[in-house]
């Protein structure tokens, strides 16, 4: 049965919730603050993580991108924020998905369940390739692991998922549109090219580039991204 953490400083909530998705078939363990969370996580970790964003110790985005920093449990992330400003800051910050209080256990329940499955990989034939090796650099889709010469990679969870994107498409320009469609998960999003060079900038300090001394990640002004051997000649797009 999974392992779900869930991270609630309301007792109340945290018991009925507990309870409920007890009876659905979860193990559940409740802690009430970050400290307490961080520390589970590092030590015992969870299949799944429902984080509480007011939390008495530390601001539930705090949370978010440290827990992404140890773990790639998948986060739903139960919030009382509801505008599109605040929710897009939490899913680039890592969260697989979020509920808006007030919520009922069985609509916690049917998200879990679909988070978890999606984990498992259920669409078989589309599931990611075993890795891509791109000259010292080498990208495990399944097991979200990347490392460069051998040395793991510390990513968060959207920076992992730009890299195995453009990685698996190594040698050709993937264009923001289609990043932000199959990444970002937002077809009709605009003016969020910033975002996309953000998480660039991001990813090329932990490749040991920069945007002047670029290795893997060649930009096209107004084109897109393309990920290359950098023991391979300049691509043109």
């Amino acid at each position: 049965m999974p392992l779900i953490l869930l991270v609630e400083d309301d007792v109340a909530v945290s018991g009925a919730l507990s309870r409920a998705l007890t009876d659905a078939g979860h193990v559940v363990r409740p802690v009430g603050n970050a400290g307490s969370a961080l520390r589970v996580i590092a030590t015992d970790p969870p299949d799944l993580v429902i984080l509480d964003l007011g939390l008495p110790d530390m601001d539930g985005l705090d949370v978010l991108r440290m827990l992404r920093g140890i773990s790639n449990a998948p986060v739903i992330v139960a919030t009382a924020r509801r505008s599109e400003r605040d929710i897009i800051r939490l899913l680039d910050a890592g969260a697989d998905d979020y509920v808006t209080k007030p919520f009922s256990s069985a609509q916690m329940s049917a998200r879990i369940n679909a988070v978890l499955r999606r984990g498992q990989g259920t669409h078989g034939p589309a599931a990611a390739p075993a890795g891509v090796t791109v000259g010292a650099l080498h990208v495990n889709p399944q097991q979200r692991f990347a490392s460069i010469g051998g040395q793991p990679l510390q990513l968060t969870k959207k920076e992992f998922d730009l890299l195995a994107y453009l990685a698996q498409r190594a040698g050709r320009v993937v264009s923001r549109r289609e990043l932000l469609t199959e990444v970002w998960q937002r077809p009709d999003s605009s003016g969020e090219d910033q975002t996309i060079d953000v998480h660039v900038s991001w990813l090329r300090r932990k490749l040991g580039e920069s945007a002047t001394a670029p290795r893997y990640l060649r930009t096209f002004r107004g084109v897109g991204v393309m990920l290359v051997d950098p023991a391979q000649p300049p691509a043109q797009p």
